[in-house]
């Protein structure tokens, strides 16, 4: 295997660990962690499929910044009133789309499941994740994380980040 090679597939093992650690805070329900994922300036949005492939803009949720992301977190954990549940991500390999220095483009498909204490688990959300993904000196960090969804409903409501 060449050098290149070699550095690809540790790039992608690099990817998928932070796409791991990212479903673990949240299924972990350490919503505080959630906004570390991403640099300052990053953003998170929440986009249905027949939207993204129309390029229409209109969104379910885009937060601009880490800011906006502690603001939703304080909303999750202190504001909103819902039935307890929990929930399961399980997110496929990375796709590395695009690669030039600490820069990269990667897509990963996601699957996340919702159960509620005492019920039976439901598929909750599938879609891809698109990301833009920077070296930082803290490692790897979401410059902009694009959920694309692929149901035309979303049960109840959304309320934890995808």
């Amino acid at each position: 295997m060449s050098g290149g090679a070699v550095e690809r597939l540790m790039l992608q093992l690099e990817i998928d660990q932070l796409n791991a650690a990212y479903a673990a805070a949240l299924d972990e329900k350490r919503f505080d962690d959630w906004p570390g994922f991403f640099i300052e300036e990053g953003r998170y949005t929440l986009q249905a499929r027949e939207n993204f492939d129309r390029g229409l803009p209109l969104a379910l949720m885009a937060l601009e910044s880490r800011g906006m992301m502690k603001d939703r977190v304080y909303g999750v954990t202190q504001t909103i009133y819902h039935g307890p549940y929990y929930t399961r991500h399980v997110v496929g390999p990375a796709q590395l789309i695009a690669w030039n220095g600490d820069a990269v483009q990667a897509q990963a498909h996601y699957a996340v499941f919702r159960t509620r204490p005492g019920d039976a688990s439901e598929v909750y959300n599938v879609g891809r994740y698109i990301d833009q993904i920077v070296r930082t000196a803290d490692g790897l960090k979401f410059a902009s994380r694009l959920c694309v969804y692929d149901s035309e409903m979303v049960l109840n409501s959304l309320i934890y980040p995808i």
